[in-house]
């Protein structure tokens, strides 16, 4: 870094101020600690308020969000999806138009950058430029896992094919290409093949040309449709991306929607079949529990927004796999990679497990993945708790000793492994009646709160949960025999999803493991919905009709 001293001469001062002036040096390191520990106390005794998201939405939406372009901040650009998702979830909650619209522009602008692969599908790291051009070219899993139900919701919110087609090819793409042997998912493909940035992805114009000549399409046509030029838009090359709107572009050449999209899905899969003789980029193949839970989560999620039951079918055999192959003498682990399981899990691998077994819970019903839930929070608990300032740390309490701990309250390229925990917790409350999680929860919402409220963009994951906090928890159990009856009601709750609602389908022989369904029968043999809070729950109502209207009163109230 421009102005920093080389790391040799850092040691070299380090080493002599230990030697020469070693009391100096313990005196500054204990004065240090206790700034730090003084800090962690001030945090935790901060006053929780729900309403910091209006104040953080103002923030982006007057600040951060690129109006022009899209996305949030300059470039480089990054994808944001923790961003986006919150903003839908303060939508859903507020109704805020400004809200939607950033998500919606955000996605819009990503969706026809270079940074996006319009012919295989998924997404590169980020944008190098403005204008989400040219990408870093290589394509990891924890961003398609969060984007993928980004792309779903938006599209069910908005009401948006062309977004649900983006989640589509996402998907398929990554279940295609993007599976280990035992069937998990790989960490990554690099950017680079033959040497080369991008080579892999970016086409000579020449060669373009030739292979639409090909089909015997408008050339033309098709190279103004993907922005290319005979020198290239990038370095005498052209990454492919779409400079006007799909509808736009279609009603400039006089063709129906219909017409357009054939003839583009015809030349995408000419185009998509050539690229696949080049050699391609090498493939990180080792399987990382954290980001495997992302993409369960995210399959589900999605699958459940524009239904897919495949991708949830999909979901549930990456789930089991994780359980068998990255589980050892009772322990979670955090890395598979040829065939051995490696490093103990860290905070982020239990939460996110837990957190996508409980998507699993509301997806299939099925009560194993509540206990497994329960299990990985509570180990995650027990191992990363803090039981004085509240929240959890990033070392566990068996890990070699640190001066200071360190708590992971900011998103990254992933969440923050306490955000993921304070969702877990709220899930967990409102699913068991036991509310110390949702004390846990709230606790940690006390760390985070300052530093949501002053750099939002790096707190979208927490911020979705003050959005659950300040919408109230709720609880929406089906319970009957399967049928159209049964799948009506289901459909109505799941079309209600508001921050903090949690929707349940089961059958009328559930044992009642997951505490919230216990009791709760069909009624008169026909199916029923109970809408709950904290276990108390309205009259039950048959009539789907009736469901939404609880809903609708509940949301408002």
């Amino acid at each position: 870094m421009h102005g920093m001293p080389d790391f040799p001469k850092v040691i070299t001062a380090v080493r002599e101020a230990w030697e020469q002036r070693r009391d100096e040096v313990l005196g500054s390191a204990e004065r240090i600690t206790t700034a730090l520990a003084e800090a962690k106390e001030d945090d935790a005794a901060a006053q929780l308020d729900p309403g910091v998201v209006d104040g953080a939405v103002q923030l982006v939406v007057e600040r951060a969000w690129d109006r022009e372009l899209g996305g949030f901040g300059r470039a480089p650009k990054f994808p944001q999806a923790m961003t986006i998702e919150w903003l839908l979830a303060h939508h859903a909650r507020t109704g805020a138009p400004a809200a939607l619209e950033a998500a919606v522009h955000s996605l819009d602008a990503m969706a026809r950058g270079g940074i996006h692969d319009l012919l295989a599908g998924g997404f590169a790291r980020y944008s190098t430029d403005a204008r989400w051009l040219v990408p870093h070219f290589e394509k990891m899993l924890y961003d398609n896992a969060l984007l993928l139900p980004a792309y779903a919701r938006a599209a069910v919110v908005a009401d948006r094919e062309d977004l649900a087609e983006v989640a589509r090819s996402t998907a398929r793409w990554l279940l295609a290409d993007g599976r280990t042997d035992e069937g998990t998912f790989i960490s990554a493909f690099d950017a680079d093949s033959e040497g080369e940035e991008g080579r892999f992805y970016v086409w000579p114009h020449d060669e373009l040309v030739a292979v639409l000549a090909e089909l015997e399409v408008d050339v033309d046509r098709w190279t103004r449709f993907l922005g290319a030029r005979p020198g290239g838009n990038w370095e005498g090359v052209n990454v492919l991306h779409e400079p006007v709107p799909r509808a736009r572009f279609a009603d400039q050449e006089g063709l129906a929607p219909a017409t357009f999209e054939a003839q583009w899905d015809r030349v995408r899969r000419h185009l998509l079949a050539h690229r696949a003789r080049r050699i391609p980029p090498g493939v990180d193949h080792k399987a990382l529990t954290d980001w495997n839970a992302l993409a369960v989560r995210g399959l589900v999620r999605a699958g459940l927004d524009l239904d897919e039951p495949g991708w949830i079918e999909e979901a549930v055999a990456v789930a089991d796999t994780l359980h068998d192959t990255h589980v050892g003498d009772g322990r979670l682990h955090h890395v598979r990679t040829a065939g051995r399981t490696a490093i103990p899990a860290f905070l982020d691998d239990l939460a996110l497990l837990a957190l996508a077994d409980l998507e699993l819970l509301q997806a299939t019903g099925e009560a194993r993945w509540y206990e497994r839930a329960v299990r990985w929070a509570t180990q995650a608990h027990e191992r990363f708790h803090d039981a004085e300032a509240g929240g959890w740390y990033q070392t566990a309490h068996d890990a070699e000793a640190l001066a200071f701990r360190p708590k992971d309250t900011f998103d990254n390229a992933q969440p923050s492994g306490t955000a993921v925990m304070i969702e877990v917790c709220l899930t967990l409350a409102g699913l068991s009646g036991d509310l110390t999680w949702r004390r846990h929860a709230e606790q940690a919402l006390r760390l985070v709160q300052p530093m949501a409220a002053q750099a939002p963009t790096g707190a979208g994951w927490a911020l979705r949960q003050f959005e659950a906090l300040a919408a109230g928890p709720r609880e929406v159990v089906v319970v009957g025999p399967e049928g159209p009856a049964r799948h009506e009601l289901a459909r109505i709750a799941r079309s209600h999803r508001t921050p903090g609602t949690h929707t349940l389908v089961t059958g009328d022989d559930h044992d009642g493991t997951v505490p919230v369904t216990a009791g709760r029968r069909s009624v008169d043999g026909a199916p029923a919905a109970y809408v709950c809070r904290e276990l108390v729950c309205e009259r039950p109502v048959t009539d789907p009709a009736a469901l939404a209207e609880q809903l609708h009163a509940a949301r408002d109230a």
